[in-house]
């Protein structure tokens, strides 16, 4: 039997994975990160499975290297956390290249209605009794223009959504893609002319911090910003000083460029010792999620049954159709 580290998991991974449980494969999980402090939990293991802030730098992949273990399992799409050149011909990295792009094309279109309608704040209102309609007041999406950045499967979806609100979409992506339900420009049209702007690409050593002083700069005045991608992708600072100086009107996060040491955790016993973050959340036209878009039933069993296939087929010595070129 073959045995798999799962690093930084919650009750709803074990959940998921032990209905697509396989029993020439035994599991260990545990809910600490991988990172050079833990790698060694994954010592006599055979490959070792992890998650979207699971730091697995060039030590931790000499380590697991060291240690016999021969593939790393991403349960996510992206793989900016993984320093693919020490991997190569060392160690497998595979992902879940594709899981739902509904639950977070769906995440996305709510944070826009949440924070245009402000129903945060109607809901906190009226737990308070307090019924009065002064200060939320939104807009209608209808012939409004949204701004779509990557338009992979996650982008087409949410297209798809805007399209039902009848809204006019931009799109910038260098790959194109000829289902998108959109007009595809360049990136300075799409900042300069939309309403709202939606991020849907992965994070690149070229696009880090996409979303900075320059680029706001170029916006429409009282724009929205959604990001349900990578933190990275935006300069927080940057965010930080459009919503304060009004020319960014509204903005969702569902991840942040710091949020390794935070999110999945509960600290809400404790003070919170990053400003930035304190700053946005303190913000009433901001609403910051804990990286909870994929968080459905269906892209959780859709992450699960991927990931063992993934496993099983290192295991039997058939092709890694979901490995990382390196």
């Amino acid at each position: 039997m073959k045995t798999v580290a799962f690093f930084d998991t919650k009750s709803y991974d074990r959940e998921s994975f032990k209905k697509f449980q396989d029993p020439d494969i035994n599991i260990r999980f545990f809910e600490n990160k991988l990172n050079s402090d833990t790698v060694s939990m994954a010592a006599c293991c055979d490959a070792v499975c992890a998650f979207v802030n699971d730091d697995i730098n060039s030590f931790v992949l000499e380590k697991l290297e060291s240690y016999g273990v021969g593939l790393v399992a991403l349960r996510c799409a992206g793989y900016n956390n993984v320093d693919l050149k020490t991997a190569r011909g060392r160690v497998h990295i595979v992902r879940v290249p594709s899981y739902s792009p509904y639950a977070i094309a769906e995440h996305s279109m709510g944070m826009i209605l949440l924070l245009n309608r402000k129903l945060h704040r109607a809901y906190i209102r009226t737990r308070d009794h307090n019924f009065s309609l002064e200060g939320l007041t939104g807009f209608d999406l209808n012939q409004k223009t949204v701004g779509i950045i990557g338009t992979g499967k996650i982008g087409l979806t949410f297209s798809e959504i805007c399209q039902g609100f009848s809204m006019d979409i931009l799109g910038y992506d260098p790959y194109k893609n000829n289902d998108f339900k959109g007009k595809y420009v360049s990136l300075d049209e799409l900042l300069e002319s939309s309403d709202i702007i939606s991020l849907h690409c992965p994070l690149t050593k070229e696009n880090k911090h996409l979303i900075n002083d320059k680029t706001i700069e170029k916006m429409k005045n009282g724009v929205f910003i959604i990001n349900t991608s990578r933190g990275q992708l935006i300069d927080t600072q940057s965010l930080i000083n459009g919503l304060k100086s009004g020319k960014v009107a509204a903005a969702g996060l569902d991840v942040y460029e710091e949020e390794t040491a935070l999110f999945f955790e509960d600290f809400s016993d404790e003070v919170i010792h990053d400003d930035t973050l304190s700053t946005l959340i303190s913000m009433p036209n901001v609403i910051v999620t804990s990286h909870q878009a994929f968080l459905t039933k269906e892209a959780l069993y859709a992450i699960a049954e991927t990931t063992m296939k993934n496993l099983k087929s290192y295991f039997d010595g058939e092709e890694l159709q979901n490995e990382i070129s390196v």
